[in-house]
């Protein structure tokens, strides 16, 4: 068994963020996104792992490495442009071979890893073994039909949705996906969608199986899903202070101080997490936040947010919500006549004013 995950794409739906990192990188609790999913590779017993790229960029390559810390080995695949999930199935061949594999979307995160689904699919001896999940709006994602438990269609981004189930990020097949991707044509938007493959495989009569995600799954693309995932994650993390709290200062609830944080007369009330290096002074950070490392926050408050490393909020009149902060940004008091408000916005940027 091998696992072939998805680290391609532009991450449009992400921006500004993904306009300075892949979004497979963007953390989730201080850890990249793209992490979580060879660690539930790794954990499920599986030591070969093969990651599409982007083949114009090093940067996933230059951040995961060969995967020794992990106890795997990985190895890279380019992609020379995006061209649907169907694509980067393809391009995995060479490296799959006829091994049977967990295909895996980088940028989507399940409680209690996947080793449940694998079992199951080789207890199966489906073809095709594919993980759904209970959704508010499944026309965001590919949606099978179920008759008499049995899967009888696929169907990508449905205006009309017939189940309430989306087909989650995890897929497990055989060889035989690899004729499915060689026999489809791209859609209206120009990709070789992965429902297509997968409705091809039952016109064939193959068996293609499913199971239901009973606990909670994230597909990461939106930034209101990404403060959901961030949620999800700290509610699960293990207390630790490595860093220093001074004795004017609260601390409550799951909360991560790393090593070299100061926490200097201010309340941190958890889930949370602060990263390596940060200065949290005279500020209040609330329940499922994280801090990246060698952030400074003074006179501030901040609650259910995601801020980058090397950050700086000071003094800052309101309460940050909801937010999310990339790499060095800084968010200071006005000071001077006239008082204004004093912004550099990126592309897609979003900025709430009271």
């Amino acid at each position: 068994m091998k696992a072939l995950i998805a680290s391609g794409g532009r991450g449009t739906r992400l921006r500004p963020i993904t306009h300075t990192r892949n979004k497979h990188l963007i953390p989730i609790a201080n850890k990249p996104i793209l992490y979580y999913a060879i660690e539930a590779a790794a954990d499920a017993g599986i030591r070969e792992i093969g990651i599409v790229v982007n083949a114009d960029s090093n940067e996933v390559p230059d951040a995961i490495g060969s995967g020794s810390r992990w106890g795997v080995t990985i190895t890279y695949i380019p992609q020379q442009s995006p061209g649907g999930l169907a694509q980067v199935v393809a391009l995995g061949e060479p490296f799959i071979g006829n091994d049977r594999f967990i295909f895996y979307l980088g940028d989507n995160l399940v409680v209690g890893g996947v080793k449940r689904f694998i079992d199951e699919f080789e207890k199966s001896r489906c073809n095709c073994f594919l993980t759904l999940a209970k959704v508010k709006d499944p026309e965001r994602f590919g949606v099978p039909e179920i008759r008499e438990g049995k899967i009888i269609g696929v169907e990508e981004k449905p205006l009309h949705p017939r189940s309430s189930y989306a087909v989650a990020g995890i897929y497990l097949y055989d060889s035989c996906i690899f004729e499915a991707v060689k026999n489809i044509t791209p859609s209206a938007r120009g990709e070789l969608e992965i429902s297509d493959a997968h409705q091809y495989l039952i016109r064939k009569g193959k068996n293609v199986g499913y199971a239901e995600i009973t606990g909670w799954w994230k597909d990461t693309g939106k930034p209101t899903d990404l403060l959901e995932a961030n949620r999800l994650v700290l509610d699960n993390i293990t207390p630790a202070v490595r860093g220093d709290v001074d004795e004017r200062s609260t601390v409550a609830g799951k909360v991560v101080i790393e090593k070299g944080a100061r926490i200097v007369n201010s309340v941190i009330r958890g889930p949370a997490i602060i990263g390596e290096g940060c200065l949290v002074e005279d500020s209040y950070i609330g329940p499922f936040s994280s801090v990246g490392n060698n952030t400074t926050l003074k006179g501030s408050e901040v609650e259910y947010s995601i801020i980058l490393r090397d950050c700086r909020i000071a003094n800052v009149g309101i309460r940050l919500e909801g937010s999310i902060l990339g790499n060095d940004v800084e968010i200071v008091e006005a000071t001077g006549k006239p008082r204004v408000h004093r912004f550099m916005i990126g592309d897609q940027s979003r900025v709430e004013l009271v």
